[in-house]
């Protein structure tokens, strides 16, 4: 037989690579997880692995496993039990649902619902790189969907019907996925707060988190109510719905952050500094909220209002009032376009978009290359939502 030459491609060359570094994580039961590649790395040393599932009758599908940093101290641990427990109680469609806590060779895992899709700090990393944002029905679809779940998640109780006062405390973009499919999920509860009876209080000068979409009251360390999650999810809103933070140009102006006598100690380094976005929430006012919604419909920039408000009293108040209010928002720029907006168009706009950047995925570092198919060109990208259009 004659010999054959095999040419190995690049692409070719990665998945090679990729299926040899292939091993089992751990197993837990008759299911082993197996390690597909890593998804995400913190600056806090944590990471979010994608693995997929293998019980006795095969392949279970892909799961999202987060290798927490071993706790230094039984304090510390304590909580982190308490956070995944907290985790365990939340079931909604639009909530990354936690399915199992394991500690391997002495490293605490939390496996969790893979959400196939991007972040929302992808999404908006996608924004900057084409130079235009989403639709305003897309943000305020995303924004309804969040809401939704936060509803839900005030409003769990304990066994004996008394509520868990259950805060997410980081609502920020890199917490929110969108699925491919258009689903939109609420990710990590692991920095969840509760009231919940028994449980061990973060120390106040603790702060986990993007203090970037942090709410005035959870930086001032005071008591948090829902009302801290819908802060946080307004800058998301808005953000999203523009393409700006609400304090980004303030942020410009201020320069480099000054010395702060208060000093506060972080887990995980934020998107904005500290001492930055302490000097722009004292300051905060509904001016600049209408400055940053300047070019959103006035129903939008009522909600925004109502989201943004310094004091929290003043906000919407519950996360199930929000919810109606946004989806209102949402029938009226319907009417406006003409054009009907649900989970398919989505999907579809969140394929335009992933499209669109492509043409500069080569200039601009993103750490999610995943999204960008091997291969494949921007013209080539296009068209393959779930509409095929």
């Amino acid at each position: 037989m004659a010999s054959q030459t095999v040419t190995t491609t690049t692409r070719d060359k990665a998945a090679i690579f990729t299926f040899e570094r292939r091993h089992v994580l751990f197993s837990v039961e008759d299911t082993r997880y197996e390690f597909v590649r890593t998804l995400e790395r913190r600056a806090n040393g944590e990471e979010l692995l994608l693995a997929d599932r293998y019980q006795p009758h095969g392949l279970a599908g892909p799961v999202a496993i987060k290798r927490v940093r071993s706790p230094a101290t039984s304090a510390r641990r304590h909580r982190l039990v308490e956070e995944v427990q907290l985790a365990y109680r939340i079931h909604h469609p639009n909530i990354a649902q936690v399915h199992y806590f394991k500690i391997h060779r002495g490293k605490p895992y939390i496996i969790m619902e893979h959400v196939d899709g991007p972040s929302l700090e992808t999404v908006l990393n996608l924004i900057a790189m084409r130079g235009r944002a989403v639709s305003l029905a897309f943000a305020l679809h995303v924004a309804a969907e969040l809401a939704d779940a936060l509803h839900h998640a005030h409003s769990l109780l304990d066994e004996q019907g008394r509520s868990l006062g259950l805060i997410h405390r980081d609502v920020s973009p890199r917490n929110v996925r969108v699925a491919r499919t258009g689903e939109v999920k609420l990710t990590h509860f692991g920095v969840a707060y509760s009231h919940l009876v028994g449980r061990e209080e973060t120390a106040g000068a603790l702060l986990k988190g993007d203090v970037a979409y942090a709410s005035p009251e959870y930086l001032a360390g005071t008591a948090l109510t829902a009302a801290s999650d819908l802060f946080s999810l307004g800058l998301v809103l808005l953000e999203l719905a523009t393409g700006r933070h609400l304090f980004a140009a303030a942020a410009e102006a201020l320069g480099p952050p000054r010395a702060k006598s208060r000093e506060l100690r972080l887990e995980e380094p934020p998107s904005l500094p500290l001492t930055q976005m302490l000097m722009l929430l004292e300051d905060h006012g509904p001016d600049d909220v209408e400055r940053a919604a300047a070019s959103l419909p006035p129903e939008v920039r009522a909600v925004l209002h109502g989201m943004l408000h310094k004091e929290a009293p003043k906000r919407f108040g519950s996360a199930e009032a929000l919810c109606v209010a946004l989806r209102e928002c949402l029938i009226q720029e319907v009417r406006r376009t003409g054009r009907p907006f649900g989970r398919a168009d989505l999907a579809e706009e969140l394929t335009r978009l992933i499209s669109d950047a492509s043409a500069v995925r080569d200039e601009v570092e993103l750490l999610d290359e995943s999204l960008f198919p091997a291969g494949l060109e921007a013209h080539e990208l296009r068209g393959r939502g779930p509409r095929g259009t």
